[in-house]
């Protein structure tokens, strides 16, 4: 009864689905493309071979699976991987990192028709889904279809945890349905347990696997020379909505000489409304993508492209992880870590709360509460090489010691392709 109710909502929602799909076009005209995958129906698959199907929502999903990704198509050659996505910033990112080597769709939305016909046009002989993605129909086919389901690199906030427990006569159940479940925190699987799930174990996080890509390293020190190596370099990564008003007016009253901000909204569509902030805030602002030499006089640089976090982080002095200044809940900090780059965070950071906590403890990482705390600290940094170059050794180290997530969801990959595999008694 619990899931025919919920169905019964999904099917009230219909009308704004469609709404919201048009709306969010108007900004991203990816979201009006594929509305036919969004409720199950198809193009032909393009080999016959058995499918892994990976489920990464967005960005940040996508990226973490690089590692595991590569050791799946070393383990499983002759399988095809296909994955599925939420948004197009997501299937972007794909494209971006695979290629023709894999396929990729949306998943459909969660009603019964739309994901039965997933399930049957695809028919995986195994479904991966990444972090925290309990869709109750989608569980539910899988197990009417004979499809094993891991959830791997899962989180569970405490805030998340609450919110399923409120609707544990729908979520207990479709959590048992996991054929094992493999946690980012030893904090995440108990939590996963006390829902009702069986079955956890903890195998870290995939997202400290991930290497930075030469290639990405290379545009960084491109963008250096670009930037001018005279100026320190104070990245603003993946600010979110509200954030970015409250930063550049703190950054307008620093006294000169001011590093040179390099401003990197975490949503496409809004970099022109973030460019007007600057104007607003009569700060010079240069495009990223004029791919030009940046004048002197030039304050601000806006990040107007997609998938070069990894050489923004390279080209800069200091990185901010936005989405932490106000209750979002923060961005991943690991991939500045990873290429040496000391961070700094807001006081909100509790969808990486694991992560955050550990990279402050390393001297990886500083806290700050507000922008003004921010651009003191950032100054300080800034004029301190002794303390920057010890963080930066240090944020390579607090990457390091976090390794091997990936060949620990690998195991769990492997009992389960087995299990599948074995001939029922």
């Amino acid at each position: 009864m619990p899931r025919v109710l919920y169905t019964l909502f999904l099917w009230l929602l219909l009308p704004y689905i469609f709404i919201r799909l048009w709306w969010r076009g108007r900004k991203q005209p990816d979201y009006l493309r594929h509305w036919g995958e969004r409720f199950g129906f198809y193009p032909n698959r393009i080999n016959d071979k058995p499918i892994i199907w990976l489920h990464a929502v967005s960005v940040g999903e996508t990226r973490a699976t690089v590692s595991l990704v590569a050791q799946l198509r070393a383990t499983y050659p002759q399988h095809q991987i296909l994955f599925t996505h939420t948004t197009p910033t997501g299937r972007d990112t794909s494209v971006q990192l695979y290629g023709d080597a894999v396929q990729r769709v949306y998943l459909p939305y969660d009603y019964p028709f739309a994901v039965r016909r997933f399930l049957r046009h695809f028919r995986p002989q195994l479904g991966i889904l990444m972090e925290t993605e309990v869709w109750v129909n989608l569980i539910h086919a899988a197990q009417q279809e004979g499809v094993p389901l891991l959830l791997l690199n899962a989180r569970m906030s405490a805030k998340s945890a609450r919110g399923y427990a409120r609707f544990a006569a729908l979520t207990r159940p479709a959590l048992q349905c996991f054929t094992a479940i493999a946690a980012q925190t030893v904090d995440d699987a108990n939590r996963l347990t006390q829902l009702g799930a069986a079955q956890v174990s903890v195998m870290g996080n995939l997202k400290f696997d991930i290497l930075p890509p030469q290639a990405m390293l290379e545009l960084g020190k491109a963008l250096r020379a670009q930037f001018g190596t005279d100026r320190s370099v104070l990245l603003l990564a993946s600010t979110r909505e509200g954030e970015e008003a409250l930063l550049l007016a703190a950054f307008a009253t620093m006294p000169e000489p001011r590093p040179l901000l390099l401003l990197v909204p975490r949503h496409p569509q809004r970099f022109a409304e973030v460019e007007t902030l600057i104007q607003q805030h009569e700060l010079r602002c240069q495009r990223r993508s004029l791919n030009q030499p940046v004048a002197a006089e030039v304050d601000v640089v806006l990040g107007d492209s997609m998938g070069e976090l990894f050489a923004y982080y390279a080209a800069a002095d200091v990185a901010f992880i936005g989405g932490s200044l106000l209750p979002f809940g923060g961005q991943n900090l690991i991939e500045a870590c990873a290429v040496g780059t000391p961070v700094l965070i807001g006081q909100y950071t509790h969808n990486f709360a694991d992560a955050s906590r550990l990279a402050v403890e390393a001297g990886a990482a500083m806290r700050i509460h507000d922008a003004n705390e921010l651009f003191t600290t950032a100054d300080a940094l800034l004029n301190d090489p002794t303390h920057l170059a010890a963080m930066s050794e240090q944020a390579q180290h607090f990457v390091a010691a976090h390794k091997g997530a990936s060949g620990k969801a690998m195991r769990v990959i492997q009992r389960a392709m087995k299990a599948s595999c074995s001939p029922q008694v």
